[in-house]
């Protein structure tokens, strides 16, 4: 059957489209990286992303580098092209967290967040923001997240994963999570590339970002976080995963029932009893989105495991713009409250908005 009805904005179909996972970037950010890169200091896995990225001349790549550095008609044509009526933004992976210079990395978040305040006042029923921070340094990272939220209005934060290899557990960046977890600010952890002690032969495989790397390590990252007490220490803390959840609700029993029996084990300093079973954060702490993953099946999966209060729509423009994969999920087969939930209702809950 051909999906051929009109993407429209304004809540045609009973809900309005609420894309959660969208990227733009600064021109002062994206020369960090790239000079990064062509010094020789960056890692792997950014090496080959903004190597690939932020140079290429191809359509593709072209496209989206022009669409990262809008905040303006361009975009917000595409969301209307695509029946989106808003987008919550923050700056592309990797951030400032491939950046070594700590003075240029907070100035470039913190001037980023100023940008995205103005574009979010130009275009207030459209743009919603979340807070770029350097977690290189947590206490510093605290503060903007503050001002996040209380000056700017910003309705979360977003860590691209590992920084230089180190991840959120650490006790260093604990003041990171206490923030959020004090001031009710969701954290949504995206993608990079794997660090270097990870990402193997995945370069030379062609399997480092999208495709596979970015799954597999932001999925690292969630675990080690579940499974170490986070969630225990701050049981109101919202984390949300892109891309299906980074596949945790697929995996889920197994995850669980391995974490226990390495509990029973005593063979992991780290892994201690937890107070619920894996399961119990998925459904309490823990939101999916569909960012790239515009799959019904895979959707279905992470309402049943998750609850269907707890999953959300988006698209990962520019990366992934196909408005047919929106009228592909408003065909969805599921009842019209589920889709309003899905597509509308979820993000303004978890966001505030």
């Amino acid at each position: 059957m051909k999906m051929t009805h009109e993407l429209k904005t304004g809540g045609d179909r009973g809900y309005l489209r609420i894309a959660t996972e969208e990227a733009f970037a600064t021109a002062e950010q994206m020369d960090a990286i790239l000079r990064l890169v062509k010094e020789g200091r960056a890692d792997k896995g950014t090496v080959s992303l903004w190597g690939f990225y932020g140079t290429s001349p191809s359509e593709r790549t072209t496209f989206i580098r022009e669409r990262l550095l809008d905040l303006g008609p361009l975009r917000i044509a595409a969301m209307d092209d695509a029946g989106i009526d808003k987008t919550v933004l923050a700056l592309t992976s990797p951030g400032v967290q491939s950046l070594f210079d700590l003075d240029e990395a907070k100035g470039i978040a913190r001037r980023a967040n100023d940008h995205l305040k103005a574009a979010c006042e130009a275009y207030p029923d459209r743009f919603v923001g979340m807070t770029a921070i350097c977690p290189q340094d947590p206490e510093w990272s605290a503060e903007e997240l503050r001002r996040g939220k209380e000056e700017l209005g910003f309705a979360g934060v977003q860590v691209n994963s590992h920084t230089h290899g180190h991840y959120l557990d650490e006790e260093q960046f604990d003041p990171i999570l206490r923030a959020c977890a004090d001031m009710d600010i969701p954290l949504y952890i995206h993608p990079q590339g794997p660090p270097d002690n990870m990402i193997g032969g995945m370069v030379e495989a062609g399997l480092e970002g999208a495709v596979f790397g970015f799954a597999m390590e932001t999925s690292y990252h969630a675990m080690r976080l579940l499974t170490t007490g986070v969630f225990d220490r701050y049981p109101g803390l919202q984390l949300a995963l892109g891309h299906g959840c980074e596949g945790l609700p697929f995996w889920i029993d197994r995850l669980n029932y391995m974490f226990n029996a390495g509990v029973r084990s005593q063979r992991y300093e780290r892994l201690k009893p937890l107070r619920h079973p894996l399961h119990y954060y998925l459904r309490n702490n823990l939101w999916g989105t569909t960012s790239g993953l515009p799959s019904p099946a895979s959707i279905r999966l992470m309402m049943d495991v998750m609850g269907e209060d707890r999953v959300m729509y988006a698209m990962d423009y520019p990366y992934q713009y196909v408005p047919d994969e929106v009228r592909l999920l408003d065909n969805m087969d599921m009842s019209d409250a589920q889709k309003r939930k899905f597509f509308q209702t979820n993000a303004e809950t978890l966001f505030k908005l």
